[in-house]
């Protein structure tokens, strides 16, 4: 990746979490720290790795991207938007009553989005179906799905991890978000799924960890996800809670509330300075 091509990714992330504020604040409800977390991989998925098109949401060949933590719908919508599926001036009606954006993604009502998600552990089972199916059809597009760590904590996941291994999916990549804290406390505590990467590598899966804030690692680490044949491919996201929001990082608090106009104030100060600086660099 040119310097360049990180800069652009860097303020399309920036604009991204400028998104999730904005929804969240409006909503006075969401769920920014895990949307915060997953802004990177969002954008990169949406900027550089996915085979989509904005202008046909729906065109067969597309890769197809499940967001099996549904609850951070504000940051996939923010990715969206800005990508040019819908208007930016609509994620100010996330949550509201008779808004297409709801509280997690619909695919029947929003543009871009491959699947109506929310129930935790769900997703993944989807996308590994959509995988099957792709195989079966002969089309040639590839399935992502992205999981919260404390999602990973139900069993259903497991069940798709093994299917995913048994039918051979290498179209398939799993992305887990690990940022370490979920809605009741940090995941360690909570109902520890460590150590991660060794348990996904035990149910036949080729594994890497990341920085999930880091672009040349998920440039790597996507390019090794589509040169991996025979077995389902997985990425471990090593992230921040919160991220690029000063009073919102690693904080748990964070996680399924809205900030108030105060709060509005200072994280979009915050984004606002920094997305200066990465047009200055």
């Amino acid at each position: 990746m040119t310097p360049e091509e990180k800069k652009q990714l860097q303020i399309a992330a920036c604009r991204v979490r400028m998104g999730i504020i904005e929804g969240t604040h409006a909503a006075k409800s969401g769920h920014p720290g895990g949307s915060m977390s997953a802004a990177d991989l969002f954008t990169y998925l949406y900027f550089k790795e996915l085979n989509v098109d904005p202008a046909n949401p729906k065109m067969p060949e597309r890769d197809r991207f499940v967001l099996s933590k549904g609850h951070t719908a504000p940051g996939l919508y923010a990715a969206l938007a800005l990508r040019g599926f819908f208007p930016w001036e609509d994620l100010k009606t996330l949550r509201h009553i008779d808004s297409y954006l709801q509280g997690h993604p619909n695919m029947d009502m929003v543009p871009g989005v491959d699947m109506s998600t929310g129930s935790l552990g769900q997703g993944i089972s989807v996308a590994a179906g959509m995988a099957l199916a792709a195989r079966v059809q002969g089309n040639s597009c590839r399935v992502y799905t992205l999981l919260g760590d404390g999602e990973i904590e139900e069993g259903e996941v497991w069940e798709a991890l093994m299917f995913a291994h048994h039918y051979k999916l290498d179209n398939l990549c799993v992305i887990i978000d690990n940022n370490g804290l979920q809605i009741d406390g940090p995941i360690d505590q909570v109902m520890s799924p460590y150590p991660i990467v060794d348990k996904v590598k035990a149910f036949g899966f080729e594994v890497v960890e990341i920085d999930g804030h880091d672009f040349d690692q998920m440039e790597a680490a996507f390019a090794r996800a589509r040169e991996t044949k025979g077995v389902p491919f997985a990425i471990v996201m090593k992230t921040t809670k919160g991220k690029g929001i000063s009073f919102m990082e690693d904080q748990v608090g964070w996680h399924g509330k809205g900030p108030n106009d105060a709060e509005y104030e200072q994280a979009m100060a915050e984004l606002d300075q920094k997305l200066a600086e990465l047009e200055a660099m």
